[in-house]
């Protein structure tokens, strides 16, 4: 006699990994209930949660919410072991708190795993019917058996999906750094958000780049961050310096203070050099799949700058192969779940600008259109000379913008913060912050530019 089959040859994370999946992911749970042996679960309180979860959906027909579950297992352990009900309540607060992970692997693996077994149980059951039943009854046995488990997700199903619309989104943001950026946009950019800095040549999009890195670095996350215009030793000093606020003409002369600094910070950093375009998104993603194989989930990605990027295909016009990078970049963020920061040149009109907008964006004003958050830095000769500049959000998915922030800029320590409103300030030529630009005045800037590009093309 063979011995059963189970999961336990995957162990106790895949299973509870799987579980969760079956609990959470709807269109999964259809799939992988048309093979699933609850039996082949090892451990019992998962089963008992299962079956909790199967038995809701065969009488009702609908998946269960987040609170139909807590009825339940208050209501539906009351004839099962203490210790069981025990382990059942805690996995299910286990799960309710954190995300699943590996579900690709999981779901290819259990359901692999399932169908077999569904389709080995179907052919021994077609041994015994060569004698009684007609070839055609044999082929739909099997075939009937080859068809469950096969990819049913046609879809958000808008009906039976009605409680996932009212689940909390967990965006994860990495904080900016700035509390007043910060409270606008949902605690900073978060997984699977593009966010882009523009800024004149020279006024500072690479210390921005670094200042937004280090804020990762204090919140504990893998930061990779790729240069490709300035070498990664330069970026890391520049990290040193953002980090400790040592002068970075003065590093070489702290060493052994910036250590003792940086070398219990939480965070982990990643300096990736390539030169000026020679690297494509194809690159990028390739080095981040490498980092995973070794066990490396970065948490924030750093892009310095997409502009600088190779177009993984080469277009007739400059700004076609932008919007793709661009778009390529956000098709990252998705896929391996972590904001991307980069950052765009803006043109000519750009460098003398005391408010840029994206009117100034340069080459390809459809990036725009990609991105979850912008912002641009503008700084005068004037503003340079005091350390000055201003901040203006410019798109927020997760909240308000065209706001104008004033902020300190120090390059000489790598410190940006925004200032707080002068008490008293009554005018200034342009206003203190926060001012609101009016919805009209922001869509007749999107449209007016849109305009002009479309007559270039």
């Amino acid at each position: 006699m063979s011995e059963k089959a189970s999961f336990s040859r995957y162990g106790k994370s895949f299973q509870e990994g799987l579980v969760q999946l079956i609990y959470e992911d709807r269109p999964f749970a259809d799939q992988i209930t048309e093979v699933l042996d609850i039996n082949f679960l090892e451990l019992e309180y998962l089963r008992i949660f299962v079956d909790k979860i199967v038995s809701y959906r065969d009488r009702y027909g609908t998946h269960p919410s987040v609170e139909a579950t807590i009825t339940m297992l208050r209501t539906e352990l009351d004839e099962e072991d203490e210790v069981v009900r025990k382990q059942v309540k805690e996995y299910f607060t286990r799960i309710s708190s954190k995300e699943a992970t590996d579900t690709q692997y999981i779901k290819e693996q259990s359901l692999d795993f399932c169908r077999k077994q569904n389709l080995k149980e179907a052919m021994m059951k077609s041994v015994g019917l060569l004698q009684s039943c007609s070839f055609d009854e044999i082929s739909k046995t099997i075939n009937d058996s080859l068809k469950l488990g096969s990819d049913n997700n046609f879809g958000y199903d808008y009906l039976a999906d009605f409680e996932e619309r009212f689940v909390p989104k967990h965006r994860l943001p990495v904080t900016t750094g700035w509390k007043q950026i910060d409270d606008i946009c949902g605690g900073g950019l978060g997984k699977s958000e593009l966010g882009v800095v523009i800024a004149p040549t020279g006024a500072g999009k690479s210390f921005c780049l670094v200042h937004l890195g280090a804020q990762g670095l204090k919140e504990g996350k893998v930061v990779v961050h790729y240069t490709l215009e300035l070498g990664d030793t330069i970026i890391a000093t520049r990290y040193d310096s953002c980090l400790t606020g040592y002068p970075l003409s003065d590093i070489i002369n702290f060493k052994d203070e910036v250590y003792e600094e940086i070398k219990d910070i939480d965070g982990q950093l990643i300096v990736k050099e390539y030169p000026t375009k020679s690297a494509s998104t194809n690159t990028i993603k390739s080095h981040l799949n490498k980092l995973i194989k070794r066990g490396i989930k970065p948490g924030l990605i750093i892009v310095d700058y997409a502009d600088l990027l190779k177009p993984v295909v080469v277009r007739k016009e400059k700004r076609n192969e932008l919007e793709s990078i661009y778009e390529e970049l956000r098709g990252i963020s998705t896929e391996f779940s972590c904001p991307i920061w980069t950052a765009s040149q803006t043109n000519r009109s750009g460098l003398n600008a005391e408010v840029i907008t994206m009117e100034q964006i340069s080459e390809a004003f459809n990036k725009c259109f990609v991105a979850d958050f912008i912002f641009s830095v503008s700084r005068t000769i004037e503003d340079k000379q005091n350390n000055q500049g201003k901040i203006f959000i410019a798109k927020n998915r997760n909240g308000p913008d065209g706001m104008i922030y004033d902020i300190f800029m120090d390059p000489g320590s790598a410190k940006i913060k925004i200032m707080p409103k002068p008490a008293g300030t009554a005018t200034s030529t342009i206003p203190a912050n926060p001012v609101t630009l009016t919805p009209k005045m922001q869509q007749d800037l999107l449209v007016n530019k849109y305009e002009k590009f479309r007559k270039r093309k």
